[in-house]
Order: structure tokens, then C-alpha cells, then sequence
């Protein structure tokens, strides 16, 4: 089959990003946006856009509104983007109910894996370690103190459905396990509609580990590599690395087939992540599967050379994989860094308004992937990430240099961004010797006492922006 207008069900960079790809497709790209929406790049950059909703959130979490759009305007097949719908096994049903590809996975396997207890299930399956854990989910709160004393205390708390960091709290303690418990139901069943949670062994400080994998139709799946994703904050991803600078050559082919073993498991299609927790003895512990396109797909897509949308479109119109294991190879280091117009001096605050003035970097290596621009309005309505530096270099030294470069060169003014931030990270001599796990951020509060003192470009934006003001401009 052969696809020839999508609709992008999603807003702002990766909206954009998909729409890119589609017209070097010769795809139509059709964007859809809320009234709050209506100045966003990605609603300018599509071969036709629609209002979905007046209010900003509804217009995006509605499966049926959105196929029956994609219906309406002759799309032969959807795109979900990351966040809002894109795990939502329901808009993949709906989409094969209607004769809409959908370009992922099937309903099944979207349920499956954002179960994550059948994840856990799948894995075990398929040979692949995970960490020690409760048999399925927690009935009560007396199960979860027995099981979390069978387990052993550190225990993670987790939501059943969850996703992005949220729906999961740590636990030393039988007390903090049973003032955890309904918080984390609360939050579940909140943000997932489901108030099921289940226990895991808590691996303390481990390095957090994913793998690209692409599957089709024809029982092929391949690994792309892996991406190392430690420095967080939360649990929520500030700067992504592939490949991973903490792996050997060994642990990197190994972790590749335990990602494409996961994937064969689960009858996995289209583009999708195994994510990982490597523990101090150097040992691989399944966590779960994203059945979607990753915020990070950048830094693959430039250690590999492998266009993964593009690849998503593809698998999607029941093409074969156009490449062999063997024949991927990556080259050099790729980092991303998730420039959030927030605060970190204020607790990582969000910090949304206008853009008063907005300069993308460049030079070698350098790739930018944003929906804003001068004069953009950031909407509070939304996550904050507002920008993509993606940075590659032939080696790891090269990277740092040139990323703290490219740091330098991008100039987001109007609001306060998490830029300087990453200036600090990337200053860090454990940083800077690949020696890091996800407890880098905590514990380096230090890092965060960065001088405010302006610098001369900073001052000429901010007297431009005052004379245009005075001027009417």
C-alpha cells in the first residue's frame, strides 16, 4: 500500500519533524491544533492544518474527533508523534476500524506493552533479566508491605500504565511504601485512568539504557544502538547520549539483542524502544517497552544515518525493512539536549511567555528541532520543552566541546531556559570523563549556583527588543 497523506496527530517539534519527512516523502502532511495553538511552526509547516478544539488540551485526547478528521480529509494514515495519544491502544483500533494506517503498532501489542506487568511477562519470555518484582499487580496495601518484604527494601512503586516519569515513587521503607501507596494509585489514576500499581526492586543508582529497534510486517526487527539517557531529573530526561560512552563493545552487542529479543516476543511493528537499567555489577534489567517515536530518536538518527520517521512510514505502508543487522553501523557521539523554557534556579519553574528573540545554532553537526520563533508565544498549556539541540562529533571530546559551543551559539530570549543548566553539566569532570548515572543531577545541587551576570549578546537583545517595543514594531 501506498501512503499518500497523513495526519500528524500531535503539536509543536515533533509535529514539525514529521511533517518534514513526509514531504521528502511527497507525502501530504495535515496538522491539527488548538485555538491556543494556532501560531505554532508545526501548524505553518503542513500542507493543511485544523483547528481540532477551542480548548488546549481536549482537541488532541479525542481518538474518535481526530480519525474521524483523518477521514474526512482523505489521509490514508496517521502519525501519533510522542505523549498525548501516541500509546493509546484505542486510537490504533479505531484507525483499523475506519481503514486508517496507523503508522506503530497494532492495538494488541500497545496493550500489551503499556501494561507493564505484561511487559515484565513478555521479557521473562523471551530470556531477557528483570529486575526482582511483585506477581502481577498489587491487590491492597498489605500485599504490597508483604511483597515489598519478599522483595527487599529499596522497592519501586509503580503504576501498571504509567509512562514519562510519572506514576512512581521510591520506597526505602515499609513507612514510606504506606504513605506512597495512594499517592501513586491517586496519580495513576489520574494521569492513566487505571489505579493499578505493581512493586520492582529498586536498582539503586543505576545508568538508565535504551535501544532502538525497528520491526515490520515480515517478522524482521533490527537494533539501531543504544542511547544512554542518565542525566535526568525526576525521572524525567534532560540529556540523551548514543551510543552510550559507559558501554563496552560487549555490553553494546549484547543489550542490541536483548532489545531485538523483546521485540521479536511481542510481534512488535514500526518503531519502538526497550529501555534498560544497567546496575552497578554491570548487569541488564529489562524496565520497559515505549511503543512509540522517542523524543531522542535525533542523536540514532545521526550516529546511524537512519531517518526513523521516515522508516515509520514506510514499515507502516507494510514495506519490508530496508536494512539488515549487518548493515548498521553508527559513527562518532550524538548528544540531545532537551532545552525547556523553565527555570532551574527556581526550581525548575516553568517559564512560558513570549519569545522575544530566537537564534538556532549551526555549523557542523548541529541540528535544532523547534516549533517557536521570534515573536512566539510559549503556551502554559503544554510540556515545556520548546526547543531539540541535537549535537554530533566524531569522538567523545569533540562532542563536549562542540555542544558547549552550540550552547553557546543559541540565544532563546523572552523567557528563562534550562541552557545555562547544561552548560554547568557539561563543565563536570565526571560528565566530562562518561562516569554518570541517574543520580548525577541530585547530586550535584552545586551545579546549579551558575552566575545570572548577562552576557554582551543577552544586553543587545534586550535593548533591540526595547527599542522595537518603543517603536511599535
Amino acid at each position: 500500500m501506498t501512503i499518500r497523506k497523513v495526519l500528524i496527530a500531535n503539536r509543536g517539534e515533533i509535529a514539525v519533524r514529521i511533517a518534514r519527512a513526509c514531504q521528502e516523502m511527497g507525502i501530504k502532511a495535515v496538522a491539527i491544533y488548538s485555538e491556543a495553538d494556532q501560531y505554532s511552526l508545526h501548524v505553518k509547516k503542513a500542507d493543511e492544518a485544523y483547528c481540532i478544539s477551542k480548548d488546549p488540551l481536549s482537541g488532541y485526547l479525542n481518538p474518535h474527533h481526530i480519525v474521524n478528521l483523518a477521514v474526512e480529509t482523505g489521509c490514508d494514515a496517521l502519525h501519533p508523534g510522542y505523549g498525548f495519544l501516541s500509546e493509546n491502544a484505542d486510537l490504533a483500533a479505531i484507525c483499523k476500524q475506519r481503514g486508517i494506517r496507523f503508522i506503530g503498532p497494532s492495538a494488541d501489542v500497545i496493550r500489551m506493552m503499556g501494561d507493564k506487568t505484561e511487559a515484565r511477562s513478555t521479557a521473562i519470555k523471551a530470556n531477557v533479566p528483570v529486575t526482582p518484582g511483585s506477581d502481577g499487580n498489587l491487590e491492597d496495601i498489605d500485599d504490597a508491605v508483604r511483597q515489598a518484604a519478599d522483595i527487599g527494601y529499596p522497592v519501586m512503586l509503580k503504576a501498571t500504565s504509567g509512562g514519562g516519569g510519572r506514576g512512581i515513587r521510591r520506597c526505602d521503607s515499609e513507612k514510606e511504601l504506606r504513605q506512597n501507596f495512594p499517592r501513586v494509585i491517586s496519580e495513576a489514576s489520574k494521569a492513566f485512568g487505571s489505579a493499578e500499581v505493581f512493586l520492582e526492586k529498586c536498582v539503586v543508582n543505576p545508568r538508565h539504557i535504551e535501544v532502538q529497534v525497528l520491526a515490520d510486517s515480515h517478522g524482521n526487527a533490527i537494533h539501531l544502538y543504544e542511547r544512554d539517557c542518565s542525566i535526568q531529573r525526576r525521572n524525567q530526561k534532560l540529556i540523551e547520549l548514543a551510543p552510550s560512552p559507559q558501554l563496552s563493545d560487549e555490553q553494546r552487542e549484547s543489550i542490541g539483542e536483548l532489545a531485538v529479543r523483546v521485540a521479536k516476543g511481542c510481534g512488535y511493528e514500526n518503531a519502538g524502544t526497550v529501555e534498560f537499567l544497567l546496575d552497578e555489577e554491570g548487569n541488564f534489567h529489562f524496565m520497559e517497552m515505549n511503543t512509540r517515536i522517542q523524543v531522542e530518536h535525533t542523536i540514532t538518527e545521526a550516529i546511524t544515518g537512519v531517518d526513523i520517521v521516515k522508516e515509520q512510514i514506510r514499515i507502516a505502508a507494510g514495506e519490508k525493512l530496508r536494512y539488515r543487522q549487518d548493515e548498521i553501523s553508527y559513527r562518532g557521539f550524538a548528544a540531545q539536549f532537551r532545552v525547556n523554557a523553565e527555570d532551574p534556579q527556581n526550581g525548575f519553574l516553568p517559564s512560558f511567555g513570549r519569545v522575544t528573540r530566537y537564534y538556532s545554532p549551526g555549523g557542523p553537526g548541529v541540528r535544532t528541532d523547534a516549533a517557536m520563533y521570534t515573536g512566539y508565544e510559549i503556551p502554559p498549556h503544554y510540556d515545556s520543552m520548546c526547543a531539540k539541540l541535537i549535537v554530533w562529533a566524531m569522538d567523545w571530546e569533540e562532542l563536549l566541546e562542540r555542544s558547549r559551543r552550540a550552547l553557546n551559539d543559541m540565544g532563546i530570549y523572552g523567557i528563562k531556559t534550562t541552557i545555562p543548566y547544561y552548560q554547568q553539566i557539561l563543565q563536570h569532570p565526571d560528565f566530562r570523563a562518561a562516569s554518570f548515572d541517574t543520580s548525577f543531577v541530585e547530586s550535584h545541587p552545586e551545579l546549579l549556583e551558575y552566575s545570572k551576570k548577562s552576557r554582551p549578546e543577552t544586553i543587545a537583545a534586550a535593548i533591540a527588543t526595547a527599542i522595537a517595543a518603543q517603536a511599535g514594531l
